[in-house]
C-alpha cells in the first residue's frame, strides 16, 4: 500500500467514525453528513461499498432515534407534570386502553348463498379455463344451481 493510500484511508476512516458519532447524536442523514462535514453521496457511497459500515450505520441510526425517543418522551412527561391537557391526552391515549379511540362495526352478514347472474357465470368459467391453460376443468357450476341458458354469454 502507498503512502497515498495510507493516508486517503485514514482520512476515510476518521470521517466514517466522525459520521457515525452524528448518526448517534441526530438520527437524520442530511444532518449528520453536513455536521460530519461529509456528502450524502458518499455516505450512500460507503453503504453500498462496504458492508460493515452499512452495519454500523444502521446501529448508529437506531441509536439515534432510541435518543430522540427518549428525549420525546422526557418532555412528554414533563409537559403531564406541568399540566399540559394535550400531554395528557396523549400519554391516556396511547398507554391506557380505557382512553383508546374506539371504532365500532356493524354489518348484515348475508349467509344465503344467491344465484349467480350468467354474466358472473361466464366469467367464472373463463378464469377457470384460463387458469387450467387450457386443461379440461369441470365447470364450477353445480346442477343444483338454476342457470338461465338463454341470457348465458359465450366464453
Amino acid at each position: 500500500m502507498t503512502k497515498h493510500q495510507e493516508v486517503i484511508d485514514a482520512r476515510k476512516t476518521r470521517e466514517q467514525a466522525a459520521l457515525l458519532e452524528q448518526l448517534r447524536k441526530m438520527p437524520i442523514i442530511q444532518v449528520a453528513c453536513e455536521k460530519a462535514g461529509v456528502s450524502r453521496a458518499t455516505y450512500y457511497r460507503w453503504r453500498k461499498e462496504d458492508d460493515a459500515f452499512t452495519t454500523s450505520a444502521d446501529e448508529a441510526l437506531q441509536d439515534g432515534v432510541s435518543l430522540v425517543s427518549d428525549m420525546a418522551e422526557s418532555q412528554l412527561l414533563t409537559g403531564i407534570r406541568n399540566g399540559n391537557l394535550g400531554a395528557v391526552m396523549y400519554w391516556l391515549k396511547h398507554r391506557n386502553t380505557n382512553y383508546n379511540t374506539k371504532l365500532e362495526v356493524t354489518a348484515k352478514i348475508k349467509t344465503q348463498d344467491e344465484a349467480l347472474t350468467p354474466e358472473q357465470r361466464a366469467l367464472i368459467e373463463k378464469a377457470i379455463e384460463l387458469s387450467a391453460l387450457g386443461g379440461e376443468m369441470p365447470s364450477p357450476i353445480s346442477p343444483s344451481q338454476p342457470t338461465d341458458e338463454t341470457e348465458s354469454t359465450p366464453l
